[in-house]
């Protein structure tokens, strides 16, 4: 069961990628769904996050997927791993609304469809890695056949959620997307006539003059948008502007950030230290004795990599010195120059490893005196003139190395680091003039040759004592005060704002809706505590002081909103300026009047006749117009043959009015045939995959969805 073990601890996210064109792209990251490991092992959810047409999220199912993303980013924050969990939620849902599509279509995967692929060239990456042959280093499927009939009479729950969550769904799923993208596909037809039509717009390509008034010619003071023009914008885009069950909030926050005093606080206490810190020879305790924020680290830094304000007074300083306190980030900082070296930056090397165990599934692969003895034997044949790549195929257990012959390139940052075998390390360090050594690691035996040492330059030990520019436990409660004095007084939205028009406070009204699974508000980008209150809370009420990084809040529920079209104030912010362009342009367009020439139009707002197109990029489907920018209409319009022989009437564009006259329409050189198969092909791929996106968008919306998640987080 070691493989089974070696697959669950290295949880390996999967991430299926469908050649070019595939709905994957739109709902996958990795791969697993609740209750999908019933079919081969059994079992079933107790608890849900969410239901999809019927079918239960099992909340634990949910955590293991967020945790398996979360596993690729392990320096994330929290506002990113809200992120990650908003995505791997449309990921699920996707999952289970195409699945019961692939029911429908009678789309399936069969167990002998599973043993073609996991017994094949096409078998997941961590199968190949986890039984590559040592001798022939190709993937063994005989011992991946036994592995698995080992697998399926397994009772541990753990082991074999772990194998179907990382290779089965995958698996699965890649192979019924492949289906359904094929169905897609092969629904799709284009006649050659069209083809034809398609390739020769292609290759077109049109010269135009053009004036263009930008809105910005009349200013947003003289343009009124009322309650009833947004109205009525959308009664007339119910479907975009469908507003979904929210609240609207405001909010007061009270910083708790360090002030003057805490900063000379911290400051004052390095000052103390440092004749201490140079009188101290140990850096490393103390530094760890004074609670340094930036721990002692034994490496010496390339001149060019040392990242610090004061960097050319600390390798100008003698060793020992002490520079500081100053300023550095969110920190004030003591260094001290411990010592230099001139170093090279950039090692090549070769090894051939004699392994002790597998690093994948940690058996042994030979005991500790064959691999010494077969590594002297090695080191003595390459002294004598046998060849050293014949030697590594052969006998070096580094299957990643073995694809460079061995060779490999660090830096010197990495060889110092504390994931990099320290004897190897060492070695490569040396200053006695070495190049050739046999050297013992937790990995096994070595035989290493050193082949160039290049990018010299002096280098720097350098200790870093620093403390945090922190508040003080005054400054956090004095702001803690604060908001308990408004979250104290206020009862209702007219005390609130009498208490912070009294007391100068700055009131923060957020203008987008809150939605019950939000995570930000506003500014305030790690709100979820304030979003769940929120949805818990009556209109007008006041909150308690939430503690959010350096500030304490005070919300307040302005609004509870319904499904449906919002209220104008609401979708104010939303549309007024898409509204306000609209009037603007109906406003150009009057004053020009219909022009009869560009040289009338450009006289009516003192513009110019200018012209693009010279360069031959403005194409049917151009995005980028040189000169306008962003204008699919004034793409569009630059082909329409009624515009030769007259200019176009004015209409708004994304900018601006623009009135056209088109100069001509040319030909590009000819592709060749070749060419033309493949355009044609990226533009069915490009249908299929638009098709495939559509198709998905439409199930989405028809499906029945129930989001639990603000239950549980």
């Amino acid at each position: 069961m070691s493989i089974i073990q070696t697959i669950r601890e290295k949880g390996t996210v999967i991430v299926i990628s469908l050649i070019g064109i595939s709905l994957v792209a739109f709902i996958l990251m990795d791969s697993m769904s609740s209750g999908r490991g019933s079919s081969i092992f059994g079992g079933g959810n107790t608890t849900s996050v969410g239901v999809v047409n019927g079918e239960k999220i099992d909340i634990n199912t949910f955590n293991d997927r967020v945790k398996e993303v979360q596993q690729q980013y392990p320096n994330a924050g929290s506002s990113q791993n809200n992120q990650i969990m908003e995505s791997v939620w449309n990921q699920m849902v996707a999952e289970k609304v195409v699945d019961e599509q692939f029911q429908k279509l009678g789309i399936t995967f069969t167990p002998d469809e599973m043993s073609s692929i996991m017994f094949s060239d096409q078998a997941p990456q961590q199968l190949k890695q986890a039984f590559t042959n040592r001798e022939t280093g190709e993937y063994d499927i005989e011992q991946a056949k036994q592995w698995w009939a080992q697998t399926k009479k397994n009772q541990n729950a753990e082991q074999r959620n772990a194998i179907i969550s990382q290779i089965i769904d995958p698996m699965r799923l890649n192979a019924l997307y492949t289906k359904y993208t094929s169905l897609i596909a092969g629904s799709m037809y284009q006649p050659k006539w069209l083809v034809k039509e398609q390739s020769e717009e292609k290759n077109q390509f049109a010269k135009i003059s053009y004036v263009a008034v930008p809105f910005t010619e009349i200013t947003d003071s003289s343009v009124k948008v009322s309650d009833k023009d947004i109205e009525t914008y959308l009664q007339n885009n119910k479907v975009k502007y469908n507003q979904e069950p929210g609240v609207m909030l405001s909010y007061v926050s009270f910083s708790a950030v360090a002030n003057a005093q805490d900063s000379a606080r911290i400051f004052n206490s390095l000052e103390e230290l440092k004749p201490q810190f140079a009188a101290d020879s140990n850096a490393k305790f103390f530094l760890g004795r004074n609670s340094s924020v930036i721990p002692y680290s034994d490496e010496y830094i390339p001149e060019s990599k040392i990242q610090s304000p004061k960097k050319d007074s600390i390798i100008a300083s003698p060793n020992g010195t002490v520079i500081g306190p100053y300023i550095d980030g969110a920190n004030y900082v003591l260094a001290k120059k411990l010592g230099s070296k001139v170093l090279p930056d950039s090692i090549k090397c070769r090894h051939i490893l004699l392994g002790t165990i597998n690093p994948q599934t940690q058996q042994p692969l030979m005991d500790d005196s064959t691999a010494h003895r077969l590594a002297d034997s090695i080191a003595t044949a390459i002294k004598n003139g046998a060849n050293f790549d014949s030697l590594d195929a052969k006998y070096s257990t580094d299957e990643a190395a073995k694809q460079t012959k061995g060779v490999m390139t660090f830096d010197l940052q990495t060889i110092q680091s504390d994931n990099f075998a320290k004897p190897f390390g060492d070695f490569l360090l040396n200053d006695n003039g070495e190049t050739k050594k046999v050297v013992k690691t937790q990995f096994g035996w070595h035989y290493i040759e050193i082949l160039e040492k290049k990018d010299f330059q002096p280098s720097y030990k350098i200790a870093f004592m620093a403390k945090e520019i922190a508040p003080s436990d005054e400054t956090i409660n004095n702001a803690n005060t604060e908001a308990i004095k408004l979250s104290g007084y206020a009862k209702n939205k007219k005390s609130f704002d009498e208490y912070v028009a009294k007391h100068g406070l700055k009131e923060v009204n957020v203008p987008t809706p809150i939605k019950e699974n939000d995570y930000q508000v506003g500014q305030l980008s790690d709100a979820r505590s304030i979003v769940k209150w929120a949805f818990d809370a009556k209109e007008g009420q006041v909150s308690e002081p939430f503690s959010l990084k350096d500030d304490f809040v005070v919300a307040i529920v302005d609004r509870r909103l319904k499904e449906g079209i919002p209220a104008p104030d609401v979708a104010r912010p939303l549309v007024e300026g898409i509204i306000m362009n609209d009037k603007k342009a109906d406003i150009i367009k009057k004053k020009l009047n219909n022009p009869s020439t560009l040289d009338a139009a450009a006289s009516a707002y003192h513009s110019q006749v200018l012209t693009t197109g010279e360069d031959s990029t403005l194409t049917f489907e151009a995005q980028i117009i040189n000169g306008i920018g962003h204008e699919p209409k004034v793409a569009g319009a630059a082909f329409n043959k009624n515009y030769q022989a007259k200019v176009s009437p004015a209409f708004a564009g994304n900018s601006g009015v623009f009135v056209i006259k088109v100069n001509g329409v040319f030909q590009k050189q000819p592709v060749n045939e070749a060419m033309q198969k493949l355009q044609q092909n990226d533009e069915m791929n490009r249908n299929v995959q638009a098709a495939l996106s559509e198709s998905f968008q439409e199930l989405k919306k028809t499906a029945d969805i129930k989001d639990y998640r603000s239950k549980f987080f």
